[in-house]
């Protein structure tokens, strides 16, 4: 068995791989205050429940966009697995170049699901990401990453309209029936998730022009389905795309 862990800044998740396939996955916040000790209490619960040994685990992965919570899980897996768990980076070896400007500032996420995308739809390719950030990652047509686009998420708007206006109340982020909102949760609605729909269809029009091609548009991340089921220009969603990103790289850069 071998675990792959996402650290994003909202939420982390980790996958339980065994004889190469995804078995389990399990999601927990980002706490920062978090100990390695009480991560390790986390993920043996995470274990009993599905009648698992986490003991039994003999390879871990960690791509993190949250280097606080690196170290904290590093020193976890170290203290309790004995084992040193490999960390993604620019400098890891993948099936692909970075064409960024600086390939270190590229989150280690939007690289290993560029990684999972290319390897199950070739190239040239779009993969959108709803997490805390909306992002557009891009394969060129020669298998590169070519960089992408980053923008509010879905949650991080709601959340900032809730915060910033004193009147304006947390919403469910779901489509409202209209476009016109007949009350101040429906207008919210509206806004935010019409709103986002329609910079994503914009954005891919213009993303699909300037790549060339005929890239295929991948959707992944908590509301990617959604999201997807109000456009027709998302090609598929993909909702592990990172763990089996996270996990092709593991491969690549085991020996």
């Amino acid at each position: 068995m071998e675990i792959m862990i996402d650290i994003g800044n909202t939420h982390s998740v980790i996958g339980l791989f065994e004889n190469r396939e995804l078995k389990r996955s399990w999601r927990l916040s980002s706490q920062a205050n978090r100990t390695e000790d009480e991560c390790w209490i986390v993920l043996r619960s995470f274990f009993k429940s599905s009648n698992l040994d986490a003991l039994k685990i003999k390879g871990a992965c960690i791509s993190s966009v949250v280097p606080e919570q690196t170290l904290i899980f590093s020193r976890m897996i170290e203290k309790y697995l004995k084992i040193m768990p490999f960390i993604i980076s620019a400098d890891s070896k993948m099936d692909m170049n970075i064409l960024y400007q600086d390939p270190h500032a590229v989150g280690a996420d939007r690289l290993c699901n560029a990684v999972a995308g290319k390897s199950k739809y070739g190239s040239p390719l779009i993969i959108l990401d709803f997490g805390t950030a909306t992002t557009f990652d891009c394969v060129n047509k020669n298998g590169d990453y070519q960089g992408g686009v980053i923008s509010p998420g879905l949650e991080s708007a709601a959340g900032i309209l809730h915060r910033k206006a004193a009147k304006l109340p947390k919403i469910e982020l779901v489509f409202p029936a209209n476009l016109i909102g007949r009350n101040t949760e429906e207008s919210m609605q509206s806004g935010i998730m019409f709103g986002t729909l329609i910079m994503i269809e914009g954005m891919i029009r213009k993303l699909k022009k300037e790549l060339g091609g005929e890239p295929k548009v991948i959707a992944t991340g908590g509301l990617s389905k959604l999201i997807a089921e109000h456009t027709e220009l998302i090609d598929a969603v993909e909702p592990d795309l990172n763990l089996h990103g996270i996990y092709q790289i593991y491969r690549m850069n085991k020996a």
